[in-house]
C-alpha cells in the first residue's frame, strides 16, 4: 500500500512510565479493546526504569507497529515525559494515561467523540464529577488530593473540578498553543496546561472511578507533593523569578541557621577557636545546602552514589567563588559610601545568583 493511501494516526496515547514492566503489556491489551475502529498508537516514555520497562516495550513493538518506546536517560519527571511524548507524534488527538491500570481506558472513546465535536480543546477524566470516585483510597490520601485540588485554585483559570487528574485527552493545536508556556515541573501536567493556556482551554469532564493498582508501587509520596508545590509557585511567580531560584534561596536561608547553630555549638559549647568554629560551620552549612538542594530544588536531577560526592566537591568550589564575589561586591559598595546594610544585601544577591547559576549548570546540569 502506498504512503498516500495510508490512514493517518488520529490518536496517540502517551504513557509515562517508571518501573511498569508488569503493567504495560496489559495496558496495551485494554487499549486495543477500547479503541477498536480508531487509528491509534501507544507511546511509552520511560525514565530509564531499572526493571527494563523500555526494553519490554521495544520487544512489544516488534509485533505491534502502533507501539513505540522513548527511553530517557539522565532525566526524570512525569510532566516533561508527557511533553516529549506529545512532541514525538503527528497524531491530532493526544491522550495521557498512567501505566498502573488505575485510569479507566474505556472512557477514551467518549473523550475522543467530545474532541471530534469541535466544542472542546481538552477532555478530562474526573474523579470529582457525578459518577466519578476515588475507589479504595484511604482517608489520608483522599484528604491530600482534596487539599491539592483546592490549592490549584490559586493558578487555575477555570472551574475544573479535578485539576489533579493524570487522565485526559487534548487536541494537538491546543497543546501547541500552550506548550511554550509550560513549566514542566513535577507530576501534574494537566494543571500546568490549564494554568499556562491563553486563551483558557475549552474543556469537558468525563467521570470515572479510580481503580486499584495491579502491580508495582505507587509514585505518590511526600516528594511528589513537594514538586506539586513547586509547580504552584512557578505558576504564581515564575514570570518574575524562577521557582528554582526561589527554592535555592530558601535552602540558602536554612543554611544560615545551620551555620550559626554549628558555630554556637563549637565556639560556645566546645570552646573551639573562632577560626575553627567558623570553618567547620561554613563546611557544614554548604553540605546541608547541597543535600537539601539535591533532594528538593533539583529532585529531577538528583545525584546518587559517586556522582553525589563529585557534585558535592563541585558545589564547595562554586560556593567558595560565591563567597569571594559576595565579599568583593559588598566591600566595593561600602567603600563607595553605600550603607552597610545595602552593601551587604548586594553581596548576598550576587553570591546567591552566582551559586544558583553555576550550580545549575555545572553540578546538576540544568539550564
Amino acid at each position: 500500500m502506498g504512503r498516500a493511501a495510508r490512514r493517518p494516526i488520529e490518536l496517540a496515547v502517551i504513557v509515562p512510565t517508571y518501573n511498569e514492566r508488569e503493567n504495560v503489556g496489559r495496558l496495551y491489551g485494554l487499549l486495543e479493546d477500547a479503541l477498536q475502529g480508531v487509528r491509534w498508537e501507544m507511546i511509552v516514555v520511560d525514565d530509564d526504569s531499572p526493571d527494563g520497562t523500555a526494553e519490554f516495550v521495544r520487544e512489544m513493538s516488534i509485533d505491534n507497529q502502533n507501539v513505540r518506546a522513548i527511553q530517557r536517560v539522565g532525566r526524570r519527571g512525569l510532566s516533561t515525559a508527557v511533553i516529549e511524548g506529545m512532541l514525538a507524534t503527528g497524531a491530532t488527538k493526544l491522550a495521557v494515561i498512567d501505566a498502573d491500570l488505575q485510569h479507566d481506558e474505556r472512557k477514551l472513546p467518549e473523550m475522543l467523540e467530545l474532541l471530534r465535536s469541535g466544542q472542546y480543546d481538552i477532555v478530562v477524566g474526573s474523579r470529582y464529577t457525578d459518577g466519578g470516585g476515588l475507589g479504595e483510597w484511604d482517608s489520608k490520601r483522599a484528604r491530600m488530593s482534596q487539599f491539592a485540588t483546592r490549592l490549584a485554585g490559586l493558578v487555575l483559570k477555570s472551574d475544573l473540578k479535578d485539576p489533579m487528574s493524570g487522565f485526559f485527552m487534548i487536541n494537538r493545536d491546543a497543546f501547541e498553543r500552550t506548550m511554550r508556556g509550560l513549566s514542566g515541573e513535577g507530576y501534574k501536567i494537566l494543571l500546568d496546561l490549564f494554568a499556562s493556556a491563553d486563551p483558557p482551554l475549552r474543556f469537558a469532564e468525563v467521570p470515572y472511578e479510580f481503580r486499584t493498582r495491579q502491580h508495582g508501587e505507587s509514585k505518590l509520596d511526600s516528594a511528589v507533593l513537594w514538586e506539586y508545590l513547586v509547580l504552584i509557585v512557578d505558576k504564581l511567580v515564575g514570570r518574575f523569578i524562577p521557582a528554582r531560584l526561589l527554592l535555592f534561596a530558601l535552602v540558602g536561608g536554612s543554611g544560615v541557621v545551620v551555620h550559626f547553630a554549628t558555630f554556637a555549638a563549637l565556639y560556645f559549647g566546645l570552646k573551639s577557636t573562632f577560626v575553627a568554629a567558623q570553618t567547620v560551620a561554613t563546611v557544614v552549612a554548604m553540605t546541608t545546602n547541597y543535600v537539601f538542594n539535591n533532594i528538593l530544588t533539583y529532585r529531577d536531577k538528583r545525584k546518587k552514589g559517586w556522582s553525589f560526592l563529585t557534585g558535592l566537591i563541585a558545589f564547595y568550589a562554586i560556593c567558595g567563588i560565591g563567597v569571594i564575589g559576595n565579599v568583593g561586591v559588598a566591600n566595593i559598595m561600602y567603600t563607595e559610601k553605600f550603607t552597610w546594610w545595602l552593601s551587604s544585601a548586594a553581596g548576598i544577591v550576587i553570591g546567591t545568583l552566582w551559586n544558583y547559576s553555576a550550580s545549575s549548570l555545572f553540578v546538576w546540569k540544568k539550564k
